[in-house]
């Protein structure tokens, strides 16, 4: 029985991304252990793994916990338990990963696949940032098997650290078309407009994304104030560290009665099918499943232009705006609300998209990833 072990910085990563594919292997017969800051307290993810084990870590590349107690949790687990992959996502994770199992790794013990959810190095990114984690991506380098992204700068990034022959490129970390393309009844939606006191003539734009400076809602808000029709608002999905500054704004904007902050859902597909658009307004990204869910519903997108949201909005699935440009994101916000008739086209292109980025063709690809590092290293007899 293969042994897996997934790593991220937190648990709630793994309740937004990782649940299917701990799921998945475990069905495949696999062991599938899970370790990140405060994972066994994680409900959610209690239920999928096998078993999981707390780490210290923060995404703070400058945080002491990550060195040296992180690496030392993380060696310690690793030797211990003896798996045979060791699979890491998020950027300091993988820092703290690759460089605690070095050793580990080049004796041939076992494998470490790393996925870029989006480089923290960017051509828009701070010049000292971009350095930085460019510097932490270039010391972990010789310790990974494999690196997977999920856009073409990415892809471009990867062959310069680990060669082509180490890059994988997988289309996004995967949409469950079943569950976000099945349409919501009409009586859920009508009910959530009733929870959020909104008529039938009052549309609302949702923006689905963890309050962080990247995500950009200070954009989506300054474009919101910018519209002229008085009967849009604007609705947002998520939790985070900015929530309650956001919150200050929009108040601060005379915003407070038509914009509703929702914190953590779980009826996203029916907050999607309701609105009229979706908005990213992000300085960076990997590949956005926010923008994969709009799309399995045929609602369109709007969303800055960078890596990632570029690949999926461009040719018509959605519309584009400079990061940062507010009066460009205004304008596409209206064109949303005046032109129905082409927006909803935009939507059905995204639909049509979307497909490719089936989870379950992303499991597929995950499964033929996993063989390939376990051929490289056989699997010794346990008992």
């Amino acid at each position: 029985m293969p042994k897996l072990l997934i790593v991220a910085t937190t648990a709630l990563f793994f309740v937004e991304f990782l649940l299917p594919y701990a799921a998945h292997f475990r069905r495949l017969g696999w062991r599938v252990d899970g370790a990140a800051a405060g994972a066994p307290d994680c409900e959610e993810a209690r239920a999928v793994f096998d078993q999981l084990f707390h780490v210290p870590m923060s995404r703070n590349p400058l945080d002491p916990r990550n060195l040296p107690m992180g690496m030392r949790a993380l060696r310690t687990l690793v030797e211990r338990e003896g798996y045979d992959i060791v699979h890491v996502h998020t950027p300091i994770a993988a820092f703290v990963t690759r460089m605690a199992l070095s050793t580990w790794q080049t004796k041939g013990q076992g494998r470490i696949i790393y996925t870029a959810h989006g480089f923290h190095f960017h051509p828009r990114g701070h010049p000292v940032k971009n350095a930085l984690f460019y510097t932490l991506e270039r010391l972990a380098s010789p310790f990974t098997d494999y690196l997977v992204v999920m856009n073409e700068a990415d892809r471009q990034a990867a062959e310069r650290l680990v060669g082509p022959s180490r890059t994988v490129y997988m289309p996004g970390i995967g949409v469950d078309l079943d569950f976000y393309g099945r349409p919501a009844p009409a009586e859920a939606v009508a009910q959530l407009r009733a929870s959020l006191g909104l008529g039938p003539e009052q549309p609302y734009f949702l923006m689905i994304a963890e309050f962080i400076p990247r995500k950009r809602h200070r954009d989506a808000l300054a474009a919101f104030s910018l519209l002229p029709s008085p009967k849009a608002h604007l609705v947002f999905a998520g939790q985070g560290p900015l929530l309650e500054e956001m919150k200050a704004l929009a108040a601060r904007l005379g915003l407070s009665k038509r914009v509703h902050f929702l914190g953590f859902r779980r009826d996203i597909p029916t907050l999607i099918q309701g609105a009229v658009a979706t908005l990213l307004p992000s300085e960076q990204e990997g590949l956005p499943r926010a923008i994969m869910e709009s799309f399995c519903l045929g609602v369109p997108a709007i969303g800055a232009d960078v890596r990632g949201i570029h690949e999926l909005l461009r040719d018509g699935a959605g519309l584009l705006h400079p990061v940062g440009d507010v009066r460009a994101l205004a304008r596409a916000m209206q064109f949303v609300l005046e032109h129905p008739e082409e927006t909803q086209r935009m939507g059905q292109v995204g639909r049509e998209r979307v497909r490719a980025y089936d989870l379950r063709n992303i499991l597929r690809l995950h499964e033929e990833l996993y063989q390939s590092a376990l051929r490289s290293r056989p699997i010794p007899q346990r008992t």
